[in-house]
């Protein structure tokens, strides 16, 4: 079960590295609802070390699971909310939106401002791979994570 941990982790840490070299190479700006989702991988990342470092027994496992499960259903909604405002984008209204001024206020931006500060716009899509943008990617991680921590809430569960 440690290894489904880590692999948790190694996955979280990968995905948020590779944002930071979309936004520190390659010039892509996060927005709101980007760096909602890196909060998202922190939460699912954090949790996944935790659990790995204290190698818990098995209602330990369904604890660290059931916060996994709630970060990465977060992420799932969050980035399936990006993936739809790309593909409607005349249902977002341009501007500074309420989320990005209140991420923006929030300590932690101030604190890593590269990691947290929303400054990009939700419609644009200046990536692709597959033809799937980056929303798309991240939907389809969190939804990985989601099953993943899932396997380690019911593992061993008897009905």
């Amino acid at each position: 079960m440690r290894t489904i941990f880590l692999l948790i982790f190694l996955s979280c840490a990968s995905l948020i590295g590779y944002a930071l070299y979309l936004q520190e190479i390659k010039g892509l700006l996060p927005c709101p609802l980007c760096v909602a989702q890196r909060m998202a991988y922190w939460g699912v990342g954090l949790t996944a070390l935790l659990a790995f470092l204290h190698n818990p027994k098995k209602i330990g496992y369904r604890l660290y699971g059931g916060f996994m499960l709630i970060f990465a259903l977060l992420g799932t909604l969050i980035a399936g909310r990006h993936a739809w405002l790309i593909r409607y984008p005349e249902s977002f209204e341009c501007g500074i939106s309420p989320e990005e001024a209140f991420l923006n206020a929030l300590p932690i931006a101030e604190w890593w401002p590269a990691m947290f500060e929303a400054n990009g716009d939700c419609a644009d899509v200046s990536w692709q791979f597959l033809s799937l943008t980056i929303p798309d990617w991240s939907l389809i991680a969190f939804l990985i994570l989601f099953l993943l921590a899932a396997y380690v809430v019911m593992k061993n569960y008897k009905l």
